[in-house]
């Protein structure tokens, strides 16, 4: 019997410790820190429970050899559960659905020992087809968890989607942009962004500007078009938006830019979180250790979206 109240790792002092070191400078090397946090909080969760969870690897769902995802059931399912779709990140060019055996993995067994059906998907990268592709990719897993609801047990009228940095940019358009919602609808109830680059941009403070070219071209002035937060109306999703102190440079300034467009749309503040002492990779990795705040914040939206 699976016990959800399991201890779950605490973030230990000397990774607290680095993390106050790092987020004052997490803008000055991207990369290397966004390694280092992988690297560390990977170990902590080695010791998340993951217990009480049936995983169905590698499924695909396209023609493509990144078109494939992870499923995680919980195993006792008395009701038809909601299920997440997660989208991971990677500044477009990069980024997988299992970065280590860890993350992201440790997002979707979080789920699943809450009751909540999960899917990591992968997607293709820009190297790969360019925008708007890994959006295409999305619309078809959406697709396909709908289809496939009752071969494995998931309520299909309750799907949402998750992203994380360029995975919500692409989870964010396919939500959002009325251009990629099919006749039917998107089939989402709700939408969950976490340090999401959900406006698109090859600013020069921008360290992954050229990444950015990469997947939308250089054309600046289609950006605002190809931006998940220019399509904010008042029947967008129910959203629930959480970012780190510490960010990529302006992914902060647009996860507030979709908060009040959000709220100035629908005359009502969507529910949103600012992770005190955490970094763009932390805001994710924390997910399953006993900083526990997000992940209970998460759970709450799925439960009751809004």
């Amino acid at each position: 019997m699976m016990d959800r109240n399991a201890a779950l790792p605490d973030i230990p002092d000397d990774l607290r410790q680095l993390m106050a070191e790092v987020g004052p400078k997490w803008r000055d090397s991207v990369a290397k820190n966004v390694d280092l946090m992988i690297h560390r909080f990977s170990d902590v969760l080695k010791r998340s429970p993951r217990d009480g969870v049936t995983v169905r690897p590698g499924i695909s769902y396209g023609d493509h050899e990144r078109n494939v995802f992870d499923v995680f059931l919980p195993e006792s399912m008395a009701t038809p559960p909601p299920v997440v779709l997660f989208v991971h990140g990677g500044a477009f060019v990069s980024g997988h659905r299992n970065r280590t055996e860890q993350i992201y993995s440790n997002v979707l067994y979080y789920l699943a020992r809450h009751g909540i059906a999960g899917i990591n998907i992968g997607y293709r990268l820009a190297n790969h087809a360019t925008y708007p592709a890994a959006t295409d990719d999305i619309a078809a897993a959406v697709a396909w968890a709908h289809a496939r609801a009752a071969e494995f047990g998931w309520d299909p009228a309750r799907i949402f989607l998750m992203g994380h940095s360029a995975g919500a940019a692409h989870a964010g358009s396919y939500a959002y942009d009325p251009r990629f919602r099919p006749a039917g609808g998107t089939k989402l109830v709700g939408m969950i962004v976490v340090s999401g680059r959900v406006r698109i941009d090859n600013l020069p403070e921008n360290p992954n500007a050229g990444k950015v070219e990469v997947y939308y071209g250089p054309d600046a002035s289609k950006f605002d078009d190809y931006s998940p937060v220019a399509h904010i109306d008042k029947d967008s999703l129910p959203t629930f938006v959480a970012w780190a102190e510490f960010e990529n440079p302006l992914i902060d300034v647009y996860c507030a830019e979709l908060v009040y467009r959000l709220a100035h749309a629908k005359r009502k503040a969507p529910p949103s979180m600012w992770l005190s002492g955490h970094n763009h990779t932390s805001s994710i990795g924390q997910i399953g250790t006993s900083d526990d705040a997000l992940g209970q914040a998460i759970v709450d939206f799925v439960r009751n979206p809004r």
